[in-house]
């Protein structure tokens, strides 16, 4: 179990594009050893919040705040955080396992067999040589959460983490999930699915045109989800 207390500290946020206020005024308290799920209409806002707490994209108003530090001036990126953003630039001439491999040497990681491991556990064949370029996109959901936790992060960001995953792929990640919130690590993820987010989330959030409001449960089954942002 990681030992040390993560917490995230959303305040006040607002993000404008030009004229268009994408984000109102967000408040958001997170804390390890819990999983937090946001839910909501296409272009509600919730991959524009995640990007913003992740650093890609900076605050028009208010202030993001990851274990006392303040991004965009004592940190400029999240870091520790394994991230699922839209579909991840994989080498696609490239196997699953080379794939994950040069990302964990450019760390100067050698542990092969540990990679092997992370393939597997996420339910992919380290030995398999196809290209990523000719998976589908359940298997290549897959590989984007190997990447997501294989250095062992204590913070997940996670935007609809099971897309393209058939009915076993889904129960086995979510169990992946729950077992990461057992090891003391804080999740934050954006689900279409209503049992996702039941199975998974202790405190759920509805964002509506650029606002979050927090969802007593079970009130989150009243509310419409759907794919994607």
């Amino acid at each position: 179990m990681s030992k040390e207390n993560i917490s995230i500290e959303v305040i006040n946020v607002s993000k404008n594009f030009k004229e268009v206020e994408v984000l109102k005024d967000i408040s958001l308290k997170c804390s390890s050893g819990r999983i937090y799920g946001i839910v909501g209409h296409n272009g509600s806002g919730k991959t524009v919040l995640f990007k913003c707490i992740c650093g890609f994209l900076s605050c028009s108003k208010g202030e993001i705040m990851v274990n006392g530090e303040k991004m965009g001036k004592d940190i400029d990126m999240l870091t520790n955080a394994g991230i699922i953003i839209e579909e991840p630039g994989f080498l696609r001439n490239w196997d699953a396992y080379h794939n994950l491999e040069f990302l964990y040497t450019i760390r100067n990681k050698r542990d092969k067999g540990y990679l092997r491991s992370v393939l597997e556990q996420v339910g992919l064949d380290p030995a398999l040589k196809r290209p990523v370029g000719k998976y589908s996109l359940g298997m290549r959901q897959r590989l984007a959460i190997a990447q997501a936790i294989m250095e062992k992060p204590d913070i997940l960001i996670l935007d609809e983490p099971m897309n393209g995953l058939d009915r076993a792929g889904v129960s086995e990640m979510r169990n992946l999930f729950l077992q990461m919130k057992a090891e003391n690590k804080l999740l934050l993820l954006a689900s279409h699915n209503k049992e996702d987010i039941s199975t998974l989330c202790d405190e759920v959030y509805e964002m509506e045109d650029g606002r979050l409001t927090k969802v007593n449960y079970p009130a989150y089954s009243t509310l419409a989800f759907s794919n994607g942002e």
